[in-house]
């Protein structure tokens, strides 16, 4: 597959934050990602020029985001500081092209901070060396002090748009069970952090058991489940109030594994009663309960197309671990997995185009994606276990848990392609991740 480059749009802004363009010019810089070798792009992400005094002290922090941003991706690689030649001093100032091309440089991120009275500003540039040009607009952000990196985060998304023609990822979250304590007194809390690791929180105590969270489709609110009376219960977390609640709670039955429609207004989940496991629907507004299974089996994991017709699960009907296909509204389901082994916790893509999900085989685990129809399966991992995926917001790479032989469990990235395989810094022990949408 080839990503043409293309000028992206303004970015999305964050809440308190507001984006100036400047005029540019068109480059034809770009990235060819294939299924052969990549081969990263240079580029150069000089510290930011301060333009006062508080400027300076988030100059190099905001460069060093954007460097690790966009090389943790796999598709660029930076020239390093100590082999500039040139000297940036004015933002507005021409660009020597040639000082950069004599160090194969191809791409370069300019900015400049200032930053008073509680407030940050950011303007950057990006510029195709290769052809000497600016490459879109620039931008100016505005904000807080403490939005230094979310500022960061949206330079990082504007350049890979306008690199690859893809969207980016990097304003987003992460939410995650942080595990500590000893194996047999394991505490599982619910946490939330930046896509890199930073600003981790945690959401809940570690007196209960929690698992599974899943981000609404404005990401401002968590389902997960909880074992806080002793079974798994669901509850809805409200983000912003942190306010929450238990969803459909019925004496004798126990409820796990949801996830929300796309139009973020009802959830499915699994509910377990008198031996038997189905797949019901929940309006969060009304509370009105629908069964889309019903079978003497297992049925659980459900996940949503993006267009909200369709959902794919996971149950044993055949004998063993299988992915299916039902519409959205129940009827009969359709199997999809056809490889030998088992399958597990499969998630469609954002681009609703593929479906990622665990299977076991041989005594190894892997992370893979099938086309929608389990045409075209591919497995991107391999490991004594690597389970859980879930989706970054543009579709592009994959995050899951890893656990090895007596080893803590960890968070690792993969991209679709299977390349770039990289662990994820975490505060804790983490398992269980789900991505949040891009940020407003």
């Amino acid at each position: 597959m080839t990503l043409l480059h293309r000028l992206a749009a303004a970015a999305a802004l964050a809440l308190g934050l507001a984006a100036q363009p400047a005029l540019a010019q068109d480059g034809p810089l770009r990235i060819e990602i294939t299924e052969g070798v990549i081969e990263p792009m240079p580029i150069a992400v000089p510290r930011f020029m301060a333009r006062d005094a508080g400027g300076g002290e988030y100059a190099d922090r905001i460069a060093q985001v954007i460097v690790s941003n966009l090389t943790g991706t796999g598709l660029f690689r930076e020239i390093p500081r100590e082999a500039h030649i040139a000297e940036l001093t004015e933002f507005d100032a021409p660009v020597s092209f040639s000082d950069w091309r004599a160090i194969n440089t191809e791409a370069l991120v300019t900015g400049s901070v200032a930053a008073s009275n509680g407030r940050v500003t950011v303007q950057f540039r990006l510029h195709d060396v290769v052809s000497g040009r600016e490459m879109g607009e620039g931008l100016q952000f505005e904000g807080g002090e403490g939005d230094w990196r979310r500022m960061a985060h949206k330079i990082s998304d504007e350049v890979y748009s306008r690199i690859t023609g893809e969207a980016g990822y990097f304003d987003s979250r992460v939410a995650f069970i942080a595990e500590t304590g000893p194996r047999e007194e394991r505490e599982k809390r619910l946490a939330v952090m930046d896509q890199d690791g930073e600003n981790a929180e945690y959401l809940s105590e570690g007196m209960s058991l929690a698992l599974a969270p899943r981000f609404s489709p404005d990401g401002d609110r968590l389902l997960y489940t909880s074992y806080e009376d002793g079974f798994p219960r669901i509850y809805l977390l409200d983000l912003r109030s942190m306010e929450r609640r238990v969803l459909d709670e019925q004496p004798g039955t126990m409820t796990f594994a949801p996830r929300f429609a796309p139009d973020g207004q009802s959830a499915v989940f699994s509910l377990s009663r008198g031996g038997s496991t189905d797949i019901y629907r929940l309006d969060l507004r009304s509370g009105e309960r629908t069964q889309l299974t019903n079978a003497p089996y297992i049925a659980t994991a459900p996940s949503f197309s993006p267009d909200g017709a369709r959902i794919v699960f996971e149950s044993d009907r055949s004998g063993t671990q299988q992915l299916y296909v039902m519409p959205a509204s129940g009827g009969e389901p359709r199997r999809i997995s056809r490889g030998d082994g088992r399958y597990a916790t499969p998630v469609w893509s954002p681009r609703g185009d593929r479906i990622a999900f665990t299977k076991s085989h041989q005594g190894r685990f892997h992370v893979g994606v099938m086309n929608t129809d389990g045409s075209e399966e591919r497995l991107l991992t391999a490991s004594y276990l690597d389970e859980g995926p879930t989706w970054a917001p543009n579709g592009r790479v994959i995050m899951f848990t890893r656990e090895n032989p007596g080893a803590e469990p960890e968070l690792y990235s993969v991209d679709i392609s299977g390349r770039n395989l990289r662990r994820i810094a975490t505060p804790v022990a983490a398992s269980d991740p789900a991505w949040s949408p891009l940020r407003d």
